[in-house]
């Protein structure tokens, strides 16, 4: 389409950003740099969400990716914080899936979203080695599943958009067992990283050019 080779540019330096930050921890750039460069890539999908958005849908997605670049950045400040901004963006992509929710679900589809909610939970309740972070942590896990689940479940390409959902589900459980299990290398380190900026960008653009062609049908 004309439109979505308008702002494919915009996808294509997100891209670089994102799949460049990869190999940010051999840099050892400033703090601030760093912090601006991981953000850079969640952040032009936002852009590009934002310029695509032309209804209530539209938004909702450019609030999702605008949330994820806000996390991707406070993470680096707090821990807490950057864990909020991301739960918020999960819970306005709940609010996306549902009002797309697709018009039937055969059993297994519907039997896996069922099921991936308290599995998740449970995986991240058990993986802190800390106890007292166990319970903030699953009350996090809650919102991510329940997005990856109605991703699943929603109208969007389930192989692009609840691919991508599944795919930041696995980075984030990643996270929590590096950060209090396992120690921190390089490889986990790329695990994380590109499972969670790939997952975000099928997620925006799996979302875009199915809501652009329900627009021009």
């Amino acid at each position: 389409m004309r439109r979505d080779q308008t702002y494919r540019p915009i996808l294509a330096v997100s891209a670089i950003a994102g799949l460049t930050y990869l190999f940010s921890s051999r840099v050892h750039l400033d703090a601030t740099y760093d912090l601006a460069w991981k953000g850079a890539g969640v952040g032009l999908l936002a852009l590009y969400a934002a310029m695509r958005a032309r209804d209530l849908n539209g938004w909702l997605l450019a609030g999702v990716m605008a949330f994820g670049a806000l996390g991707d950045v406070l993470l680096g400040v707090s821990f807490i914080v950057g864990a909020l901004a991301f739960l918020a963006g999960h819970l306005l992509a709940v609010w996306l899936y549902l009002r797309n929710r697709r018009a039937a679900i055969t059993r297994s589809q519907g039997l896996l979203a069922v099921l991936l909610v308290p599995a998740v939970v449970l995986t991240a309740y058990l993986l802190p080695a800390l106890r007292d972070s166990a319970p903030g942590i699953a009350v996090y896990a809650l919102g991510l599943s329940l997005m990856a689940a109605t991703a699943w479940t929603s109208r969007f390409p389930r192989f692009q958009v609840g691919l991508g959902a599944l795919m930041f589900v696995a980075s984030d459980l990643i996270i929590f067992a590096r950060t209090y299990r396992f120690d921190d290398s390089f490889v986990a380190g790329l695990a994380v990283w590109g499972l969670y900026y790939l997952g975000q960008l099928m997620i925006c653009v799996g979302v875009s050019r199915t809501l652009e062609r329900g627009r021009a049908a």
